[in-house]
């Protein structure tokens, strides 16, 4: 997939193509996920949003941000130390999302609804810990949305117990667009250097957002969507917003 010299403009340009195909999505795949998402809302739900590593800042892209929607949850590893009670320590291993045992203690912590609709990120969609917590959000009925490199995880063997990966378990499946190995640019000596996923899929969570925000007001309803701390009335706004979801939804660093 790498096919310019390592630069600004050479990322670019390997980037634009990858861009065009993630976007293809928003007549198809996008429109089911929205579909998801909206049918959980209206039923009161939350929606979940789960990553490890890199694929984590899929997560923040879609919970808790300013102009994204109040009813979101981030699942991350460390709840297990910020609500599990776990020592720090347990953060430093660096396998800890390739264990399958840590996805039931985040999904206990998170506490969702039956209503709730969970999307999770994994550029692999292989390690142990995304795809048991597929597995258990399926297990409870959960709408699942995927968000994942169909390159990437065609190229790579699970590491679940399983054999499965994340997109087995989906009921939607998003594609990110990386090719494997998630960079794009050749470097002279080996290897490839820039990475696009965590672009592609904030592109992702974005186009999601807005066609779910567009059924809602096309409905006549009103979105629940944030404002901006930083704006004269953004922290009261955002406040009356979260009473209604209050003990289901978790603001943290």
């Amino acid at each position: 997939m790498a096919l310019a010299i390592v630069s600004a403009e050479g990322y670019l340009g390997a980037l634009a193509p990858i861009v065009d195909q993630v976007s293809a999505q928003a007549s198809g795949p996008i429109q089911q996920a929205a579909n998801l998402v909206v049918a959980s809302l209206r039923s009161d739900g939350v929606l979940q949003a789960f990553g490890s590593g890199h694929s984590e800042a899929l997560a923040m892209e879609l919970a808790g941000r300013a102009g994204g929607l109040v009813p979101t949850n981030r699942i991350s590893l460390r709840d297990v130390v910020i609500f599990g009670g776990e020592s720090p320590d347990v953060l430093g291993d660096h396998t800890l999302e390739r264990d399958p045992g840590i996805a039931q203690r985040l999904y206990d912590l998170a506490g969702p609804h039956a209503s709730d609709v969970f999307v999770i990120a994994s550029n692999s969609g292989v390690n142990g810990s995304i795809v048991e917590m597929a597995r258990i959000v399926k297990q409870h009925g959960h709408p699942l949305i995927a968000i994942t490199s169909l390159t990437q995880t065609a190229g790579v063997e699970s590491r679940h117990p399983s054999g499965t990966k994340l997109l087995d378990h989906a009921d939607v499946v998003l594609d990110n667009g990386a090719p494997y190995g998630d960079a794009v640019l050749d470097l002279p000596g080996g290897g490839t250097v820039c990475a696009v996923s965590s672009i592609t899929a904030a592109l992702v969570a974005q186009l999601l957002g807005a066609e779910v925000v567009r059924r809602l007001v096309e409905a006549g309803e009103t979105p629940p969507v944030y404002l901006s701390a930083n704006i004269p009335g953004g922290d009261e706004h955002n406040r009356a917003l979260e009473q209604r979801y209050a003990g289901r939804i978790r603001r943290t660093a």
